[in-house]
């Protein structure tokens, strides 16, 4: 006995009207429902009217490509399996589309028991898709980088349109007054569930510089409104490699002696190249220069004395219920004596309690974030202030 058939809706697109009618007939035979488009133009319509389990596209046609069809799925569903179909297969064509995601890939003439085995497989794999999604959600974990690349960067694209910039007050121990701002990453896209899946999605599309280009440009918009004020800005290692970095006329080195680019110890950034050129390279420009998370793990001494920080943010881990435990308090107190003594600045970051606040501040800590003093917000009618700020 055969296996068993369920069905479903399949789009099939195909501008050979002959294929196009005995593919629908032999579909139509297995049980699916079908709507067929023969073109690129009827493809998208149809995507924007219906919803479909399975699409069923040639490669070549007119207005787009099957590669383009592929990629409107992904911009509305992660799920949906496409198989795409072809006369004149070329390398370059085949890998672009299973590096896009593509189900399978096959090359005409096409046997009509083939064109029903990959269909009934792709519906199984759209059904299979849609019970794990919905176990994840059962289970409360976030569906992180489900879906292949086109479904990948279908959101990341909508998460890039919607990004902005919250920023989160830096204070002064010693009076409580701001000493700049931290901008930090948000976007109003529903399917990333935080910054850092944001940012992850960036590495594995090869986006960082993208990424840390509007970053960086973001930044620049809100510095130049409000002069005076020192912005803090954080860098992924691979900005380390992007030349527009270094750029005098970029609009943030332009305020670059307002701006603290931050490093973060929790990105391996031992391989970048000829740290210290870059290094002295920002410097030149009028950067100062932060090490971000502190005592989380990947930067060692080399990386250390390369970037020479001003600044050095303790990781939160260190500071949270510090009060209380001891082993935290002597670590954190010879992390700022030796600060001290090197002439940089320690920045307690994390700060949600009074006694978080008192003991970092016996302890030599300079400066101070966290949730205590103010959530990370974007600019409003108040534009980055503070009471008495």
């Amino acid at each position: 006995m055969g296996a068993e058939r369920h069905g479903g809706r399949v789009l099939i697109v195909e501008d050979d009207r002959s294929l196009l009618e005995l593919y629908t007939e032999v579909l139509l035979g297995e049980g699916f429902e079908v709507a067929a488009a023969m073109d690129g133009a009827g493809a998208l319509h149809a995507l924007q009217t219906g919803s479909f389990d399975v699409v069923l596209t040639d490669v070549v046609m007119p207005g787009c490509t099957g590669v383009d069809v592929l990629r409107a799925v992904r911009e509305r569903d992660l799920d949906v399996p496409v198989v795409l179909v072809t006369g004149s297969p070329t390398l370059e064509t085949a890998v672009q589309a299973l590096e896009m995601g593509a189900l399978h890939y096959l090359l005409k003439p096409v046997a009509s028991s083939e064109i029903v085995r990959c269909v009934e497989h792709a519906a199984r794999l759209r059904r299979l898709a849609s019970v794990k999604r919905e176990a994840l959600r059962y289970l409360g974990h976030a569906e992180r980088f489900m879906g292949d690349r086109a479904g990948l960067e279908a959101s990341f694209n909508r998460a890039l349109a919607a990004h902005f910039m919250a920023y989160q007050p830096i204070i002064r121990a010693s009076d409580g007054s701001v000493f700049g701002w931290e901008a930090l990453l948000r976007t109003g896209e529903p399917s990333i569930s935080s910054p850092l899946v944001f940012l992850e999605m960036a590495e594995r599309l090869g986006r960082t510089r993208e990424l840390g280009r509007l970053i960086r440009a973001s930044v620049a918009r809100t510095a130049r409104r409000k002069r005076g004020l020192m912005f803090f800005v954080n860098l992924h290692p691979d900005d380390f490699l992007d030349e527009a970095l270094y750029d005098e006329s970029a609009p943030l080195s332009v305020l670059a002696p307002e701006i603290v680019l931050e490093i973060t110890e929790r990105s391996p950034f031992d391989s970048v190249p000829e740290v210290r050129e870059r290094v002295r390279r920002l410097r030149a420009l009028g950067f100062r220069l932060a090490i971000d998370d502190l005592g989380s793990g990947y930067a060692g001494l080399t990386s250390f004395a390369s970037l020479e920080p001003d600044l050095v943010k303790l990781d939160r881990g260190l500071v949270r219920e510090i009060d209380s435990q001891p082993v935290k308090r002597r670590l954190v107190g010879s992390i700022a004596s030796v600060s001290r003594e090197l002439g940089i600045t320690v920045v307690a970051e994390g700060i949600e309690t009074e006694g978080e606040r008192e003991t970092v501040t016996a302890l030599g800590c300079e400066l101070m974030q966290g949730y205590l003093f103010r959530e990370p917000s974007a600019p409003g009618g108040d534009e980055l202030s503070m009471p008495g700020s």
